[in-house]
């Protein structure tokens, strides 16, 4: 049962940057993709940013693109999300999910991976 912990959430001023971190118990092919999601109140969860692991492709919602990065650094077992230029409408809950493979391509409106975190609080003024 992978398990995943998000850290590095906080507040900040529009313009400003975090990096989120998401520990992970182990890498294997249950966790074939891993991603950020965010979830604002009275919104949809939505996609933010995906990694296939072994591969290293990334992809980015629009709406983050050029600002947001995803990395992973694999002798860690972390998933990071470096998040420049932020904005208040990037206020959200932000989670950490992995998936063995079936969901990965629905990544982006929020599909239901396998795995999650319990997620950590954004909030840009």
């Amino acid at each position: 049962h992978v398990q995943l912990v998000e850290s590095g959430g906080g507040s900040v001023q529009a313009g400003g940057s975090l990096r989120l971190s998401c520990a992970v118990s182990e890498l294997t092919y249950s966790t074939y993709c891993m991603g950020w999601f965010r979830q604002a109140p009275g919104k949809e969860r939505e996609g933010v940013a995906l990694v296939y692991i072994f591969s290293g492709t990334t992809y980015y919602a629009d709406s983050v693109k050029g600002r947001f990065t995803i990395s992973q650094d694999n002798a860690k077992r972390t998933l990071y999300l470096q998040m420049n230029s932020l904005k208040p409408e990037d206020t959200a809950m932000y989670y950490c999910a992995a998936d063995g493979g079936s969901r990965c391509a629905r990544w982006v409106t929020g599909a239901d991976f396998d795995y999650w975190g319990q997620g950590t609080q954004v909030t840009v003024s």
